[in-house]
């Protein structure tokens, strides 16, 4: 089919208009729509904002509400305090005004003293005014009347009270001269015997050195060691001292403590089998004789406990026992006297019928507290009645440990039995002797002053009591206090000892470090 192009176009140009026609009708409903959005959108708007204001207004005025109440509760807490402070302030007040007060009073009270006072001060210058012009008359009377001024009167009375004086001092310097004539010979007397002890050279000998065979004299040089150190260690570790002389292949260790010379007396013995002697070993050596030396004690121990039937001991005692094997008293081994006293105890009581069992146990008792007394401060009888007690003995046996001197009256049979075992074992010939056990007493308190000191470690008496050896803790006595420390050892020394001769103070500050090679 023809179709007119005019036809043509003008339906094209019909379809255009009506297709614009229809967009702008499409987009005039959705703007219309979009006003419409709009405009709700606008009265929620306007809705949400009222709504916020009005509770805003609402939470404003509930914080103006709150803020005015807590103003109203800190004026009133305000409005309190400066009430209570302005109360306090008028009590201050009635006080310092009642203090005013007082102290007026007082300042009153006060002048009227000083007024009283004054007028007594007055009256006591004219009463010795008064009594000075009485006395001067008393005086011219005085002198008119014995026909003597003043100042012969003076002379007269010094003449006659100088010759009464001069009587009296002769009188009194007699008495002083025959006081000190009699502490003069007493003293003397004391001298004499402690200078007749010192002679006693074979006792204290025997009592006081050992001798040490050498294999030959280049040894002495190896004990000595490099300036003196070996000898010196090993004098220091057992307080013993070595004497090396010109006596051939042979040492002699000196000490009134023969536990100490023991313990030296092994440790060296072995030192010069072992041939290593320097100070380490020495320290070790010492330490295996002091072993010995306390397995020695425990064995003398249980021999006296066996050799005189005595069992149920505690094991300390027996020790304790061991210990006076080393121990002498007046010359006389205490644990052979303990022993013997035992034996004779026990007779005695056998023949009167008595506990010989008792009897033996206290007798070996009796001297207890010998073992310890250079450690313990006390007498022997009260050391041992102390250990007898801590370890469980029976009354009987500790009483007459304490009466076996006649320190309290003894009570029992076995008290009694002891007293007299004790004195005829004494007494038998050459049981004691008396300077020996003076002497050793004099070294241990020679030791004993020394120790007393603070800052002094160890205390030994040597060179027979002529020198005492103190060693100091250099961490508590320095260099500057080691004189004045000596001089106060010699000035107590001589204030509470009696000895003859001097006594030299030797005081040893040392500070070693000891190191291994391996």
């Amino acid at each position: 089919m023809n179709l007119n192009p005019i036809a043509i176009v003008i339906a094209v140009i019909v379809g255009i208009v009506c297709l614009a026609a229809g967009i702008i009708a499409g987009i005039q409903i959705r703007k219309n729509n979009a006003e419409k959005e709009i405009g709700s959108a606008e009265q929620e708007a306007t809705r949400i904002v009222n709504l916020a204001i009005k509770e805003a207004e609402t939470k404003k005025r509930e914080m103006v509400l709150a803020a005015q109440e807590t103003i109203q509760k800190e004026r009133a807490d305000l409005d309190a305090e400066i009430k209570e402070r302005r109360t306090d302030l008028q009590k201050q007040e009635r006080r310092l005004q009642q203090k005013e007060d007082n102290l007026d009073r007082k300042t009153d009270a006060i002048e009227k003293k000083d007024e009283k006072l004054q007028a007594r001060l007055a009256a006591a210058e004219k009463t010795r005014e008064e009594v000075k012009a009485l006395k001067k008359s008393e005086m011219e009377l005085l002198e008119k009347l014995s026909g003597l001024t003043a100042d012969e009167a003076k002379a007269y009375l010094i003449e006659q009270l100088s010759d009464e004086v001069t009587h009296e001092e002769a009188v009194r310097l007699k008495e002083i001269q025959a006081h000190y004539k009699e502490e003069a010979e007493t003293y003397a007397r004391e001298q004499i015997a402690l200078a007749i002890q010192r002679c006693a050279a074979d006792h204290v000998a025997e009592s006081t050195v050992s001798v040490v065979p050498l294999p030959n004299d280049e040894m002495k040089g190896r004990i000595i060691g490099r300036e003196g150190r070996n000898i010196r260690t090993l004098e220091t570790l057992t307080g013993a001292e070595l004497i090396i002389d010109d006596t051939p292949e042979a040492i002699t260790v000196s000490c009134f403590d023969p536990v100490r010379r023991e313990i030296t007396r092994i440790a060296l013995e072995r030192l010069i089998t072992d041939g290593r002697i320097h100070p380490a070993r020495i320290e070790e050596m010492v330490e295996k004789a002091k072993r010995e030396v306390e397995a020695t004690i425990k064995a003398e121990g249980e021999r006296a406990v066996l050799e005189t039937n005595v069992h149920g001991l505690h094991p300390e005692l027996i020790k304790l026992l061991g210990r006076q094997h080393y121990r002498t008293s007046y010359g006389q081994n205490v644990l052979s006297h303990s022993i013997e006293v035992s034996h004779l105890a026990g007779l005695l009581a056998a023949e009167l019928g008595a506990d010989v069992t008792m009897a033996k146990r206290a007798g070996l008792l009796h001297d207890l507290g010998k073992s310890v007394d250079h450690e313990i401060e006390g007498s022997h009888v009260q050391i041992g009645v102390d250990l007898a007690r801590r370890y469980k003995e029976s009354e009987e046996v500790v009483h007459a440990i304490a009466a076996h001197h006649n320190d309290i009256e003894p009570q029992t049979i076995v008290a009694c039995l002891v007293q007299a075992a004790d004195a005829i074992s004494a007494a038998r010939p050459g049981a004691r002797r008396e300077n020996v056990e003076n002497y050793i007493k004099r070294l241990e308190k020679l030791e004993e002053i020394s120790t007393s000191f603070k800052g002094v470690e160890k205390a030994y008496a040597i060179q027979a009591g002529r020198e005492i050896r103190i060693m100091v803790k250099p961490e508590e006595i320095d260099e500057d206090h080691m004189t004045l420390l000596a001089h106060d050892i010699a000035k107590k020394i001589e204030d509470e000892m009696e000895y003859p001769g001097q006594i030299k103070v030797n005081l040893i500050r040392e500070t070693k470090a000891v190191d291994y090679a391996k």
